[in-house]
């Protein structure tokens, strides 16, 4: 998405929140993948991995093989019920992939209320789980920061800010706002055999206009090299999961989110891009426990699935800011 022209800051308002406009014939591939996995997802449960420590993956374009520890997730058995097409949403104003690291705790030295992130992923067009997928994440901390953007202040409105900046012509992804190398909640891990993996962080924050959230991006085009580092192909998938307003009343009661009083927080109900998330029936909230199995205030696990069809192409840009 490109933004011209700041002129009116509403105007500027209008375009960076309007909704993605996709071809008749996308939505109703859309429709037929949201509605043809559920009773998949019974089989998905049944078949979810027995517990081990390591997994080996092989580069798609080298003959060594890296070798990734991984540790099991939480659960048995994936908690859903359905599972449908995750639509895309947009990348939003913050997406640097140059600052994404392979690993599977991407806390740092971040503070806030233990999260892990425990995430099946399906492939729509088999209504199996699917494999080797890479998916990133990436959310501001506890004050509303993200890493790589410390140098911009979270509770100014993204246009205010391009005003700011005096920067005119705005591209998601390429347009170089970033303002040092820090990575923290910011990471990276593929799927098991069966379609699963664990990502550790901490419950996210808030920033100025958007309610909580989490981005993800999805990789089916990936490969790693013998040193470590990733190199991605097209994105399948790319959108953002979200909490239950329960769950974050209580959580942003507590320290460090307690201390963030320069901004009222942004709830479910009035963020502008948080029902984009439910096209095609999906839900895009993440389904959390308590940690301890007694108090979310303690550390939450949540769990979610993502149908992801593997034949889409996903624009950084779609759904809004």
């Amino acid at each position: 998405m490109r933004l011209h022209t700041l002129g009116s800051i509403c105007l500027l308002a209008t375009l960076a929140l309007g909704h993605k406009a996709i071809s008749p014939g996308l939505a109703k591939r859309n429709a037929d993948l949201s509605g043809r996995c559920a009773s998949g997802v019974a089989q998905f449960n049944k078949r979810r991995y027995e517990r081990r420590s390591t997994a080996s993956l092989e580069p798609r374009s080298a003959n060594s093989t890296f070798q990734i520890v991984t540790e099991a997730p939480y659960y048995d058995v994936l908690q859903n019920d359905t599972c449908v097409l995750v639509p895309d949403v947009t990348a939003g104003p913050y997406y640097w992939p140059r600052s994404e690291t392979l690993r599977q705790d991407m806390t740092e030295d971040q503070p806030g209320v233990p999260l892990i992130l425990d995430v099946g992923v399906i492939d729509m067009a088999t209504c199996e789980p699917l494999p080797n997928a890479l998916v990133a994440f990436w959310h501001c901390n506890a004050t509303g920061s993200y890493a790589s953007f410390t140098g911009r202040d979270p509770n100014t409105p993204f246009v205010q800010l391009l005003e700011q900046l005096n920067i005119t012509d705005f591209e998601i992804g390429k347009t170089d706002l970033h303002t040092d190398d820090t990575t923290f909640l910011r990471g990276m891990w593929p799927t098991n055999d069966e379609g699963i993996l664990e990502m550790k962080t901490v419950f996210p924050g808030f920033y100025v206009e958007r309610t909580i959230h989490i981005h993800t991006q999805v990789f089916t085009d990936w490969v790693l090299h013998t040193n470590g580092t990733v190199k991605t192909g097209e994105t399948n998938s790319i959108g953002q999961l979200y909490f239950n307003e329960d769950v974050s009343g209580q959580l942003m009661a507590l320290e460090p989110y307690v201390g963030h009083t320069e901004i009222n927080r942004t709830t479910n109900d009035v963020d502008t891009i948080y029902s984009q998330g439910f096209e095609n029936g999906y839900n895009p909230v993440i389904d959390i426990v308590p940690l301890d199995g007694k108090d979310v205030r303690n550390g939450v696990i949540g769990y979610i699935t993502m149908g992801i069809d593997t034949e889409n192409i996903a624009p950084l840009s779609s759904g809004g800011m």
